[in-house]
C-alpha cells in the first residue's frame, strides 16, 4: 500500500505543478518517478515493458528541470565531478524521490557515487535557493554504528 500511496502523492504533486497535463502521461510519469530509482539497471527494461503494456500509445512525457539541471552541471564542475549523463540522471532520480518521500536511504557499492550524488543535489538546490521552489539544503551525516540498538 505504501507504494500505491507514493504514486498517488507523486501524481498529485505533478497535477498541481501542471494542471493541463494529460492524465495518462501524469500517471505514467508518477509511476516512473516513484519506481525507477528503486530498480537495478537490469530490472528497468522489464519495468519499461510493463509500462508500455499498461499505457499503450501513451508518449513518455518530457520533463524540463530547467534551472536545476543547468545548476547541477555547474555544481559538478565546482565539486570536481564529471557531469556525465548517467550521473545527472541519478541526481534527478534522487530529486524526484525526495519530492514524494519523507525519508530515504541511498544504497549501493563502495565508489558508486552515493555521496557525490546527494552532495551535488544539495549544492545545486542551495545555489538556486533564490527561486521559489528551492531552499538552502542542510544535511547531516550520521554513522549508524554509533547508535546503540538498545
Amino acid at each position: 500500500m505504501r507504494a500505491v500511496k507514493s504514486v498517488i502523492n507523486a501524481a498529485g504533486l505533478l497535477k498541481r505543478a501542471d494542471p493541463d497535463m494529460n492524465e495518462s502521461q501524469l500517471v505514467l510519469r508518477a509511476l516512473r518517478d516513484v519506481n525507477v530509482p528503486k530498480f537495478l539497471k537490469d530490472d528497468i527494461p522489464l519495468f519499461e515493458n510493463i509500462i508500455m503494456d499498461l499505457f499503450p500509445g501513451v508518449e513518455k512525457p518530457t520533463i524540463d528541470y530547467g534551472a536545476l539541471l543547468v545548476q547541477m552541471k555547474t555544481s559538478c564542475e565546482d565539486l570536481n565531478y564529471q557531469p556525465v549523463q548517467p550521473f545527472l540522471d541519478k541526481i534527478i532520480q534522487l530529486y524526484d524521490t525526495i519530492q514524494v518521500r519523507h525519508g530515504l536511504m541511498i544504497v549501493g557499492p563502495t565508489g558508486g557515487a552515493k555521496s557525490a550524488n546527494y552532495k551535488t543535489l544539495a549544492h545545486s538546490m542551495t545555489a538556486i535557493k533564490h527561486m521559489e521552489q528551492f531552499e538552502k539544503v542542510n544535511y547531516h551525516i550520521i554513522n549508524p554504528k554509533s547508535i546503540l540498538q538498545g
